[in-house]
C-alpha cells in the first residue's frame, strides 16, 4: 500500500492537501499527517477568515502573490485543497516528503 503523499504536480500548478488548524500561537507549516499538510494559522475560524490568513501566509511561503493562491475547496472546514500557480520556492517539508 503506497503512501498517499499531501500534494501533487499539474503541470506548473502545485496542488495542496490541508489540515488547518486555526487559532494557533503561531502561523506555521507543520508534518505531513496522512495525506494532509498539517498547517497552523493565528487567526480565528470566523468566516473563512482563518482561510484568508493561511492563503496570505502561504503566499510569502511559496514566494507567490495571494491571487495564485485558489482554494479549492474548504473555505470554512479544517480539510482544504489548494492549487498554488507557479511557486517559486518549497517549504522544507516538501523535500522530506521527496525522499519518503
Amino acid at each position: 500500500m503506497s503512501k498517499q503523499p499531501f500534494y501533487f504536480w499539474e503541470g506548473e500548478t502545485l496542488v495542496l492537501n490541508v489540515l488547518g488548524k486555526p487559532s494557533s500561537k503561531q502561523d506555521a507549516i507543520g508534518k505531513p499527517k496522512g495525506h494532509q499538510l498539517k498547517i497552523s494559522v493565528t487567526a480565528a475560524p470566523v468566516a473563512g477568515r482563518a482561510t484568508d490568513h493561511m492563503v496570505r501566509f502561504l503566499a510569502g511561503e511559496f514566494g507567490v502573490a495571494t491571487s495564485d493562491i485558489e482554494v479549492v475547496f474548504g473555505r470554512m472546514n479544517v480539510n482544504k485543497q489548494l492549487r498554488i500557480k507557479s511557486p517559486k520556492r518549497l517549504p522544507a517539508v516538501f523535500a522530506q516528503q521527496a525522499l519518503i
